[in-house]
This record gives C-alpha cells, sequence and structure tokens, in this order.
C-alpha cells in the first residue's frame, strides 16, 4: 500500500525520498522492523488478552522433565506471526505482484486451517482439533490453487539463455542484434512459460517437470500441470506439517523458521536479480526480487515471537502459526524454483517428520510381526527423544538451531558448488 502511495507522489511530484521506496533492500528493512514492532509490542498485549480469555494449552502428561509446567501457557500465538506477517507484507510490498498475493493468500489460508484447529482445542475442548482428513483437504486445496496459478499466470516466467542460429539470420539483423550478441557466448534472453527448476550441486542444473510425461508422445509439454499440481501439493503438504511437528520445544520452529527465511531471502533477491544471476549463473526469474519484502516480514515475525516464545515459553503458537509458517516456507521455495533445495534447507523439518513416521511405521510392523510393538525412538518427534535422554529442553533447540544454521549455509552455497 506504503509501495504504491509512494510510487505515486514520486512520479506525480517528484517529492524529494519518496523515489526510496522502489529499492527492495529499504522496504525490506522497513518490513523487518514493523514486523518486530508488532510481534514484540503489540504481541504482548495479545498474550494478556489471551491470558484473560484462559486460552491456555491443555499439556498431556508423557513424562517429559518440566512439561506439566506449561500447563496453561496461553496458545493461539500464531495470531501474532501472522499479523507481523501481513501487515508489512501490504504495506510495504508490490500488491500487483503474483508472487506477493500468493504468499499473502498461503498465509492466511493455513493462519485459517491452523485456526480452526486450535478453537476446537481450546474452546470446544477437543484435544484431537480439527480431524486430520480436514487438514490435508486444506492443504491440499491451497495447492491446487497455487499450483494452477504458478502454472497459468502469465506473470509466472523465467528468462533463459537461446543462442540464435546464425544460419536464418540475414546480415541485416546481425547488425540489428549487435548490441545482444556482445553477451556470453553470443547470447540473449527470452521471456518464457516454463516448468523448469533448479537442482542443487549439479551443472547446468535445471530439470522441466514436462519430461516426466514426455512418454505421452507429441505435444506432452501441455499436459505439464497434471504432474506439476500435485508436486505443488505434495510439496505444500509435507512441509507445513512438518513445521507443525517440529513445534514442541520453546523456539525450535520459530527459530528454524527464522533461519529457513533468510537462506529463501538471499536465494529469492539473487534469483530476481538480473546481474546476480547472470554472474552466478542461475535461472533467472523476473519479479521474484519483490518477495524479499515478504520474507523479511517472516523473518521479523519469527524473531520477534521467539522473545515470547524462547523457553521458558510464555505463549505457543499453536497450528495457527506452524501450518502458516510451513506454507509459506513451501510456496516460497517453489515460487523461486528452489523447492529440491527443501531437503537440505528445511532439514530439521524432515528429520522431525521421517522420525514420525519411522516410528510409527516399526512400531505397526512389528505389533503385527511379533505381537507387540517396539519402537527406534524413544519418543517421536526426534526432540522428545533427545528429552527423554536426558538432555535440556534449552539445549536441544540450541543444538537444533545450529544445524538449521548449517544447512542453511549449505543451501546458500549450492549456488556455486556444481
Amino acid at each position: 500500500m506504503l509501495y504504491h502511495i509512494f510510487a505515486y507522489l514520486d512520479q506525480a511530484f517528484d517529492i524529494p525520498g519518496t523515489g526510496l521506496f522502489q529499492y527492495i533492500s529499504f522496504r525490506a528493512g522497513m518490513a523487518m522492523i514493523l514486523s518486530l514492532f508488532i510481534s514484540m509490542i503489540f504481541g504482548k498485549r495479545i498474550i494478556g488478552y489471551l491470558q484473560k480469555k484462559q486460552v491456555g494449552e491443555t499439556i498431556r502428561n508423557l513424562g517429559l522433565e518440566g512439561q506439566m509446567q506449561k500447563q496453561g501457557t496461553p496458545t493461539m500465538g500464531g495470531i501474532i506471526i501472522i499479523a507481523s506477517i501481513v501487515i508489512p507484507g501490504v504495506l510495504f510490498a508490490n500488491l500487483k505482484n503474483v508472487y506477493v498475493l500468493l504468499l499473502l493468500f498461503s498465509t492466511l489460508w493455513l493462519g485459517a486451517i491452523g485456526f480452526l484447529d486450535d478453537y476446537i482445542k481450546v474452546f470446544r475442548k477437543d484435544k484431537k482439533g480439527l480431524h486430520g482428513k480436514f487438514k490435508i483437504l486444506g492443504q491440499i486445496g491451497l495447492g491446487i490453487i497455487v499450483g494452477s496459478i504458478l502454472y497459468f499466470n502469465d506473470s509466472v516466467v523465467i528468462r533463459e539463455t537461446v543462442v540464435p542460429d546464425f544460419q536464418f539470420v540475414t546480415s541485416t539483423e546481425l547488425l540489428e542484434l549487435d548490441g545482444m550478441m556482445r553477451e556470453r557466448d553470443a547470447s540473449i534472453k527470452e521471456t518464457v512459460k516454463s516448468t523448469k527448476t533448479t537442482i542443487p550441486f549439479f551443472k547446468d542444473n535445471e530439470f522441466d517437470y514436462s519430461v516426466l510425461i514426455s512418454w505421452m508422445g507429441n505435444g506432452y509439454e501441455r499436459w505439464t500441470y497434471l504432474i506439476f499440481i500435485p508436486i505443488v501439493i505434495l510439496i505444500i503438504t509435507a512441509v507445513s506439517n512438518g513445521a507443525n511437528m517440529t513445534d514442541g520445544l520453546d523456539g525450535l520452529a520459530t527459530g528454524t523458521s527464522a533461519i529457513i527465511g533468510v537462506a529463501l531471502g538471499v536465494l529469492a533477491y539473487v534469483s530476481g536479480n538480473v546481474i546476480f544471476s547472470d554472474y552466478l549463473n542461475i535461472m533467472y526469474i523476473p519479479n521474484t526480487g519483490e518477495m524479499v519484502v515478504f520474507i523479511a516480514a517472516f523473518v521479523g515475525a519469527c524473531i520477534g515471537f521467539m522473545w515470547y516464545n524462547s523457553y521458558p515459553a510464555q505463549v505457543f503458537m499453536g497450528d495457527t502459526g506452524s501450518l502458516a509458517l510451513g506454507g509459506i516456507i513451501a510456496v516460497f521455495a517453489i515460487s523461486i524454483r528452489k523447492e529440491l533445495l527443501i531437503p537440505i534447507m528445511c532439514g530439521i523439518f524432515l528429520v522431525e517428520s521421517v522420525s514420525v513416521m519411522l516410528q510409527v511405521g516399526w512400531f505397526k510392523f512389528t505389533r503385527m510381526r511379533f505381537g507387540e510393538g517396539r519402537r527406534i525412538f524413544k519418543m517421536a518427534p526426534l526432540h522428545h527423544h533427545y528429552q527423554m535422554l536426558g538432555y535440556h529442553e534449552a539445549k536441544i533447540v540450541q543444538r537444533f538451531l545450529i544445524v538449521g544454521i548449517l544447512l542453511a549455509v549449505i543451501s546458500i552455497i549450492t549456488l556455486k558448488v556444481r
């Protein structure tokens, strides 16, 4: 909103200083500052309101150290995170940008699903919350919407290098193209619709999803959405649920998400900048630089929320926050064509999810095979396993965050390591 107001003032009246809002770096900084302000200042008032309404967490005794002390801690704090992301995003981002609109929509969509789940748990006193199938249906619905927009919207393009066939170019056309031919390898940039993505650690590291249906014969490219949209659904569902499972210790999910957000911001900035993308020899995706403003608000919201959510937590985010955080990360990564980096960048989410799947799968298998269920871990998700081993909650979170930083750095250096 402010972006459009100041852009108008700059163009219409040339008021000194209004042109500053054209710079992504300035607006990203302002978005982060505002999100920190909202989450830290207004967050305190929201926590007080939740305490007054007795919106407290109901804790099931699992025998973990310090667990029962959390009984009654306000939950549904994800409202603070969502407000701290959406308000700066609306104020400082370009609201005509399809990627920004998609991220705002995804935040509110998954936030609403999480809020409904928390509402049922807290006010309806149903510990199970929203039935799992309805959560999945909501995530699938978002995946269909996001996948369809990214596939069909004309604004979602990449700019790739093409080499002219000089055999069919006349001397006059060569003179006209002389300026463009000075680029490396006598190449020019062409804006195209594409379902290409980036494969980390490989040279010439682009993979087109259409290859997966090449067996369909001539014209198979026009059916690529049949494979692209299900992949988007899978990624959004997996990452949002991974973030939800990671939200079990004070500050773990928010800290991990903030680290991932920084890495995504770096990747978005270089991917949306024609100079950096050319220097790094990576896919240039026009208009994705604007997403840096949104992810700056995301990081600010996570850090600000950690002010109250770090050990010992004064508030829990609940599914309202965790589902939204995971969904934002997934949609963001898909938009900048870096979704294949998610297993590395979101490694904490991945191991938490895998630990649960292994634990449940092995328990069911051994119960069927031996008549008695056996466990791989003392408790799942993985962070509870370390609690059962006697590690303090704060130490587990700190070490997980250190691993998260390492994974984020690895994700960023894949820009050059091939």
